[in-house]
């Protein structure tokens, strides 16, 4: 059973009939032909980027790209949102600029940050990528609050990023972070049902997905040649396959099953949130399922947003304007 919450800036979302198919919500706003246009969109926040590269502690670097009110001649900004994308997208990922250049035109100071491996990123750090690797993605969210004291934090993520800020959250407040709001669209809840979704439905989304990890794992063989041969991985011809392998080697967990119930959001894997949370997630998602809404648990800090329509981090109306989830971010972030 899922809960539909009144939309914080207009209505539920209604796309056009054209775009209503839950597919098309989901590979049309990324597909390569829009790239052209959203940066020149958004050549503002490309421009006024620059890389960071964060001490995240134990040793681990993660790389940002920060973009700044002053670096464009105005005010500084009081409020700071960092954007985290999903499994093998990036901080370039289209999404991501998309909604940094509506934050940015808004006042708002932009940090796009790259999970680990992901981006231009395979040589910072010798160990591979995992999904559990929570730790350092807090200790980026903490370095980023000690580098800018003065700004609110903020934190928005989608898919597997929306499940790292949620995952953030939770432990926001033993890590002595102070979170203004956060926003995760269509989070990884349970990572066991994603990946039987992944497995079972449509047979693009898999295909896609290994053939970024692919390209992924072959950066990281090349960065670091002297620790990896990820010749037997690259092979597989399943996600499931790649996924227990790549554990067994290099998770640390005794089963792929408990690597993936280690990222889970599920259950009371929440119950700490102390800070503003809301999900906004879509019914007809058909990556994630939207029935584990109800597995969450409830603290009063948490608030759901469930769609009729939407897909997996789509809710997109056409056009070359502003999208409906970048209205709904930002009207969440600047809440009284």
């Amino acid at each position: 059973m899922t809960e539909r919450s009144p939309a914080a800036a207009g209505g539920d979302f209604r796309p056009p009939t054209w775009l209503g198919n839950p597919h098309v919500q989901s590979i049309f706003p990324s597909l390569p032909f829009r790239r052209p246009g959203v940066e020149r969109r958004c050549a503002e926040l490309l421009r006024a980027s620059v890389p960071e590269i964060l001490d995240c502690g134990d040793g681990v670097r993660l790389l940002a790209h920060h973009a700044t009110q002053e670096r464009l001649g105005r005010e500084p900004a009081t409020h700071l949102a960092v954007l985290l994308h999903g499994w093998e997208g990036s901080a370039d990922s289209l999404y991501i600029v998309s909604l940094g250049q509506f934050l940015l035109d808004r006042g708002f100071d932009v940090v796009r940050l790259n999970l680990r491996d992901h981006g231009d990123s395979h040589h910072l750090n010798p160990e591979i990528f995992h999904s559990c690797r929570i730790a350092e993605v807090v200790g980026a969210v903490h370095r980023l609050q000690a580098l800018y004291p003065a700004q609110a934090l903020n934190l928005v993520g989608f898919s597997l990023g929306g499940n790292f800020c949620l995952r953030v959250g939770a432990r926001a407040s033993a890590a002595g972070i102070d979170i203004a709001r956060i926003v995760a669209v269509c989070p990884v809840l349970d990572p066991e049902h994603t990946m039987d979704r992944l497995e079972r439905g449509w047979v693009l989304y898999r295909r896609y997905f290994i053939w970024k990890w692919r390209r992924s794992l072959r950066k990281k063989q090349a960065a670091w040649p002297q620790l990896y041969d990820l010749s037997e991985a690259l092979h597989l011809e399943t996600l499931t396959e790649m996924t227990a392998h790549l554990v067994r080697l290099f998770g640390n967990y005794p089963t792929a099953s408990d690597y993936l119930r280690g990222y889970a959001v599920v259950g009371d894997a929440l119950a700490r949130l102390a800070h503003p949370t809301r999900i906004i997630s879509a019914a007809d998602d058909p990556i994630i399922p939207a029935a584990d809404l109800a597995r969450l648990a409830r603290p009063a800090s948490l608030e759901i947003t469930c769609t009729d329509l939407g897909g997996h981090c789509g809710f997109y109306e056409g056009g070359r304007g502003s999208t409906w989830i970048e209205r709904e971010v930002y009207a969440t972030l600047v809440r009284a």
